[in-house]
């Protein structure tokens, strides 16, 4: 069965091997596909795999021979999945892969900015210290986590990851999801005014639907604490970001962490990319060297259990 990956680049940009994936069939692999050449790439597989390449309807339509549609990630809005489920193709994710990974990155954000080890590691090695009047310095200030609050909207694995994360440093943990009960143990669940109203530290891990687009917008901004931090790690829809860039202009936030943005890569224009509170990575919260490992795993096992007719991580109810 031929199969197509038509943006590979990012998962394995060569430090990992497709072998697994070609052992279960002809396979031919593209680094990244413009727009132009994802119907001519596409024509004639029968199991097509994607990323960032958008699958819509009427590219769907014009392959008939296509049986099988994976996703080389969690998110599956790349593909019009009930497109393929009309013409009986099953589209597929790799949930939780990248759990403990993104987990670590927002408390990357969150020691970042409270510490400011990077900025004093620079001062130290351009001379600062060596010309310190003093035995030790600090140029911004240094907060201990220990007693202080943080909120987590969205309650999912990755967010009751960083709650455990949240409690081993001291804190105490809110957290905002309908779809979880109230109280979970340590975890206090609370309505989302609360949420925003409460936590020195918000950590964002909910999905992008039509409830959460913007949900962090200039009116729950303003209900935040003055000098809270906000640290995203999920989706960048998530956030106003003209609204996130005038709270940290006016010194109402803290900072900002951020691994995600509303449009990736970013336009020049977006307001946040020369915020100095603003600290924001290039969407690699996902990518340490084990998640991507668990990931390519995953597209092979369900892959592998397509084939043996029992589809799995199968998310548009096709089987």
């Amino acid at each position: 069965m031929k199969i197509v990956v038509l943006d590979g680049y990012t998962l394995n940009p060569g430090d990992l091997t497709w072998d697994p994936l070609r052992a279960l069939g002809p396979c031919t692999i593209f680094d990244r596909t413009p727009d132009a050449e994802i119907l001519p790439r596409s024509a004639g597989a029968e199991i097509l795999l994607t990323n960032k390449t958008p699958l819509r309807a009427d590219t769907l339509r014009r392959l008939p021979g296509l049986r099988y549609v994976g996703v080389l990630a969690t998110g599956y809005n790349i593909v019009d999945a009930d497109a393929a489920a009309t013409q009986g193709i099953p589209v597929t994710n790799v949930p939780a892969y990248s759990t403990a990974s993104v987990a670590q990155l927002a408390f990357a954000h969150l020691l970042h900015i409270v510490q400011n080890v990077g900025g004093h590691a620079s001062g130290v090695r351009r001379g600062r210290w060596t010309a310190s009047a003093d035995f030790c310095y600090w140029e911004t200030p240094l907060t201990e986590l220990a007693g202080k609050t943080m909120g987590i909207l969205g309650f999912g694995r990755i967010g009751q990851t960083v709650a455990i994360l949240a409690r081993a440093f001291g804190m105490r943990v809110l957290a905002h999801d309908p779809a979880v009960p109230a109280s979970r143990g340590d975890v206090e669940g609370v309505s989302l005014d609360e949420l925003f109203q409460r936590s020195d530290v918000l950590s964002l891990h909910a999905p992008l639907t039509d409830v959460t687009r913007l949900i962090v917008n200039r009116e729950r901004l303003a209900m935040m604490k003055h000098g809270a931090i906000l640290i995203n790690t999920s989706r960048g829809q998530l956030v106003d970001e003209e609204a996130l860039a005038d709270a940290l202009r006016s010194g109402a936030l803290r900072g900002a962490g951020l691994d995600v943005l509303s449009e990736e890569p970013p336009p020049e224009t977006n307001p946040l990319l020369k915020e100095p509170h603003c600290f924001i990575t290039p969407h690699t919260a996902w990518a340490s060297f084990e998640a991507r490992q668990r990931l390519l795993q995953g597209v092979v096992e369900n892959i592998r259990a397509f084939l043996e007719g029992k589809p799995q991580n199968v998310v548009n109810g096709v089987s």
